[in-house]
């Protein structure tokens, strides 16, 4: 990878991860000079279930990505399973161009083939670099970072500082982005990989109050996860972890707990406690937020990377334009603001609605036709390429 330069950037991106590395890619081989920061090291994993959606998928295709996540051996999903307890369904995956299947690389697979295109198309990646506030103007436009590596104190300028340092964003707070959108409910989960588990595709399972589910991944794993309502993790955090998985799994999938017994533990246990999902204004004098640092949603929507990519190819168009000047940068990124607003809203709602876990299963079926629909037109307009020319409201 290149090394940060002296210069000054077009963009500066915080947060090395799926949204900014997605970002950061898309600018530097659109022309811009890029600067790709992040507090992590190269090839750490983080918290995530990373199951993608056709909408996920169809951006990796576009970028020239889908064949190396294929060929870093992520298997194909050629199927996604129901089950309810009274009754289940399956669905076959229909096979499109652009989406043969769907896939879910670990994280250490995806962050890491995303931030070697960005650094392949030119961006410099700076990593174990702590991010800790801007740099202003004169004017109060933002215009760099301030922070601390190995070296000691860090400093970068950009006309355009991009905020992809998830959900409890440092340049979020820093600019002072405010939550324009706030989800009432939040859901705990549990989650861990494990091996010996056959690929039968995503399987979802939906018991009152409970959800779990496999995800195949990379290497034979499967990542295997319970939900539960927030106010439970408390007492749930304080058994043996991999006991807590196990009675969470089993309260939402009585039917599979014989598979999760019998597959081989691949890595340990870890828990998220929750928290209520949220959209934050997505830009302001010379700053920019994508991915979790400007829409956080439950995962049990199973949506938060497939967003991440989507909203990384609209901030990258507006940046762009702005950048090259067909339109002004702040028309441009109130575009994006808006599509990014307007594509989320029913994933929003129906999310927090499921995130709740006060739902009998008619209802849980019902949240996720609706989840599906609103998938369903995400990815219609991402491959007319009307979400380019969606109009203001």
């Amino acid at each position: 990878m290149h090394s940060p330069s002296a210069g000054r950037y077009d963009a500066l991106v915080v947060g090395a991860r799926c949204a900014g590395a997605a970002t950061a890619m898309l600018l530097a081989r659109a022309g811009l000079r890029v600067l790709v920061v992040d507090r992590a090291e190269s090839g750490t994993d983080t918290l995530s279930t990373h199951a993608l959606m056709r909408a996920g998928v169809l951006q990796l295709a576009k970028w020239g990505l889908l064949e190396g996540v294929i060929a870093a051996g992520t298997p194909a999903i050629t199927h996604t399973h129901f089950d309810y307890g009274t009754h289940a369904t399956t669905l076959a995956i229909r096979a499109t161009a652009g989406v043969p299947a769907l896939y879910a690389p670990r994280r250490t697979v995806l962050d890491a083939l995303l931030l070697g295109k960005a650094a392949a198309a030119g961006a410099d990646i700076a990593l174990g670099v702590n991010v800790a506030g801007v740099h202003r103007d004169r004017h109060g436009r933002v215009c760099g970072v301030t922070g601390r590596d190995r070296q000691g104190a860090f400093h970068a300028y950009a006309p355009m500082v991009v905020g992809a340092d998830g959900l409890r964003s440092t340049i979020a707070e820093a600019v002072g982005a405010p939550v324009t959108r706030r989800g009432r409910n939040a859901g705990a989960v549990w989650y861990a990989y494990v091996t010996g588990l056959a690929n039968e595709g995503y399987r979802w399972f939906y018991r009152p109050g409970a959800a779990a589910g496999f995800i195949p991944t990379n290497g034979g794993a499967t990542c295997v996860f319970a939900g539960m309502p927030a106010g439970l993790f408390g007492a749930s955090r304080r058994k043996d972890h991999r006991q807590a998985l196990a009675d969470a799994f089993s309260r939402a999938a009585p039917n599979a707990v014989g598979e999760l017994r019998a597959a081989v533990p691949a890595g340990p246990v870890r828990g998220w406690p929750g928290a209520p999902s949220l959209i934050r204004a997505a830009h302001g004098p010379g700053w920019a937020l994508v991915g979790d640092a400007g829409y956080f949603k439950d995962p049990l929507g199973t949506h938060g990377i497939t967003q991440a990519l989507r909203d990384a190819q609209l901030l990258a168009e507006s940046i762009v334009a702005g950048h090259g000047g067909s339109e002004p940068i702040e028309t441009a990124l109130a575009r994006y603001e808006h599509i990014r607003d307007d594509l989320s809203a029913d994933l929003f709602t129906a999310t927090d609605d499921l995130a709740s876990y006060d739902w009998n299963l008619g209802e849980a079926h019902r949240l996720l036709r609706r989840l599906s629909g609103a998938m369903s037109q995400e990815l219609e307009l991402l491959t007319s390429g009307c979400a380019a020319t969606l109009r203001m409201a």
